[in-house]
């Protein structure tokens, strides 16, 4: 299968060539998802990471084979992991049962294949197939929406169902909710549930590739609908609460999947 690239090579709904650059300095693995992650690998030595980015949540005492076809997002990966293979998850260059398992973190909801994608996937994976994603119909359940609405509906519609992705891939699948943290180092939207400040920051919403589907003004909107709230009190009135709350459960998902046994 082809699918159409961007002059950065990003192959799915979003340029990481314009989004990716600064990605690193507010997406960071967090330890504790880190550990449901490798938790959920298993005793899997050998991995193969899908739309690796710059490496997050990669095990490093395993053989991990990465793939991502953003060069902005190859160029992040840090010294200690190995290169990234520039492909992408509809067309996947290895043979059938080349790795122990699989895993894909924040990517799957980009795929403009999701079911070509899925079975490629399959088709090269052994063992467990793992999906750190959202939930779709919990995605707009965040405070966010009450300030940047199409944000967070556009979020929705972007992440496949975990119904839909457990159908395609067929076997056994297991959804875990996960657990965010308050100082979660991995900035996507809902890391920042009890730090509303980070996303004034123009780096921390350019890393989160929702942000980039909405027209300038209103991202300039929202941004301000959102400093006003906090200036005056608005947003700690409705959610101050969270400022003291240990960990969220929002739409974070851990989608964890097993091939058929055959007897």
């Amino acid at each position: 299968m082809q699918t159409s690239r961007t002059p950065d090579g990003s192959a799915g709904d979003a340029n990481y060539g314009k989004i990716g650059p600064g990605y690193t300095n507010y997406r960071q693995p967090e330890p504790r998802i880190a550990e449901q992650i490798l938790a959920a690998l298993g005793n899997a030595k050998s991995i193969l990471n899908i739309g690796a980015g710059a490496g997050s949540y990669e095990p490093t005492d395993r053989q991990v084979t990465a793939v991502e076809p953003s060069a902005a997002m190859r160029a992040q990966r840090p010294a200690h992991l190995s290169q990234a293979i520039d492909a992408y998850a509809e067309s996947l260059p290895f043979e059938g049962g080349q790795f122990e398992a699989a895993m894909g973190t924040f990517t799957v909801h980009q795929w403009k294949g999701l079911e070509a994608g899925l079975k490629e996937l399959r088709r090269v994976t052994r063992g467990p197939i793992l999906f750190l994603t959202c939930d779709p119909d919990r995605v707009e359940k965040f405070w966010l929406n009450v300030y940047a609405p199409l944000v967070l509906s556009t979020e929705a519609r972007r992440y496949p169902s975990p119904a839909k992705i457990a159908e395609i891939l067929g076997g056994h699948t297991e959804v875990q909710s996960v657990p965010i943290p308050f100082a979660c180092l991995d900035g996507f939207n809902e890391a920042y549930y009890g730090r509303p400040e980070m996303l004034l920051d123009p780096g921390a919403r350019q890393a989160n590739s929702a942000w980039s589907f909405v027209d300038e003004t209103t991202r300039e909107t929202y941004v301000e609908n959102l400093r006003t709230a906090l200036s005056n009190g608005a947003w700690d009135a409705q959610f101050g609460h969270l400022r003291r709350q240990a960990e969220c459960e929002g739409s974070l998902i851990l989608i964890v999947n097993q091939p058929a046994t055959h007897d």
